[in-house]
């Protein structure tokens, strides 16, 4: 049986037993040896057993502080998945303390504006106040912007893709100096999991068309075109099944876990372990790494893997 379909089997089961089965049992990334120095430089964050912001202070003060990525008086753009008009219970957005957190983190290093916005799937503006993440990030002095009009997108040419050849994509990430793309792990109807390649289908206008000619190939070419500063993956909540929407609070089990990485094809199939699926089971991981984009080898990174 299959990691990933034992977890499912095992959800019926309080949360705090089946996380233990998960952290105890079946997380391989935690499990993997040192692969390279303790005290860094690292390739990758893995962190588990915190609550959000905290996990975040700690992974990006190993990476060097969010100095490492945002100098002053720069513009950023922060996109979470705020795709479905559902509360965060459900997990099926990015977890709104998180962003919150990485806002801060950015102004601290000396951001001039941090900017929040999703091509979402449900009603935008629903999706935005559900999530709970338009009111925090405005708490934290972001500036969130509708994703949901044409008008916002630009066509650019993606000269490495090999099904995708061009795109429209939003002004933000056109125009911004540092992109930290904020997906949460998720099941997916479509491409069995959504995590940070994917998450970039939500600073494009024509999604639609990728749907209908080899998504996954579309998505990694994608990835040969945008390319995020910085990946921060949140698997606080994991929505273990009927992704991407959910159905309940009962295809979500708490991880509390969290994989920051600049390499987007390691963060993703990081996480995919974090799941319970095998990264080469990812078609879009595994072709995004075949045109260059990352490495889905996880035991040629050096990994700072902290437990709390």
């Amino acid at each position: 049986m299959k990691r990933r379909d034992f977890i499912r089997k095992t959800a019926g089961a309080t949360i705090a037993s089946t996380t233990a089965l998960v952290f105890g049992n079946l997380n391989i990334l935690f499990a993997l040896p040192q692969s390279g120095p303790e005290n860094g430089p690292f390739d990758m964050v893995a962190i588990m057993n915190g609550e959000p912001d905290v996990m975040f202070d700690m992974a990006i003060e190993s990476l060097g502080g969010m100095e490492a990525f945002v100098k002053e008086g720069q513009t950023v753009v922060v996109k979470p998945n705020i795709g479905w008009d559902v509360i965060p219970e459900r997990a099926a957005n990015t977890n709104p303390q998180l962003v919150k957190r990485i806002i801060e983190h950015c102004y601290n290093a000396g951001a001039s504006e941090v900017y929040v916005f999703d091509n979402t799937c449900d009603e935008w503006a629903n999706c935005y106040k559900n999530s709970a993440i338009e009111p925090i990030a405005k708490e934290a002095g972001a500036k969130v912007v509708p994703g949901n009009l044409e008008k916002y997108y630009r066509p650019v040419e993606i000269p490495d893709g090999v099904t995708l050849k061009s795109a429209k994509v939003h002004e933000l990430i056109l125009d911004s100096d540092v992109f930290i793309n904020v997906p949460v792990l998720k099941d997916h109807m479509a491409t069995d999991l959504t995590i940070a390649m994917k998450n970039l289908m939500g600073v494009i206008w024509d999604r639609r068309w990728w749907h209908k000619n080899n998504l996954h190939q579309c998505i990694a070419d994608f990835t040969t075109y945008c390319k995020p500063d910085l990946n921060v993956i949140d698997a606080y909540r994991v929505m273990m099944e009927n992704g991407p929407r959910g159905v309940s609070e009962k295809d979500v089990v708490t991880f509390k876990t969290q994989i920051i990485s600049s390499d987007i094809v390691a963060a993703d199939a990081a996480a995919a372990k974090v799941f319970g699926t095998d990264p080469e089971d990812i078609t879009y991981i595994t072709q995004a790494a075949g045109m260059g984009v990352g490495t889905y080898q996880l035991d040629t990174l050096n990994i700072n893997r902290i437990k709390l």
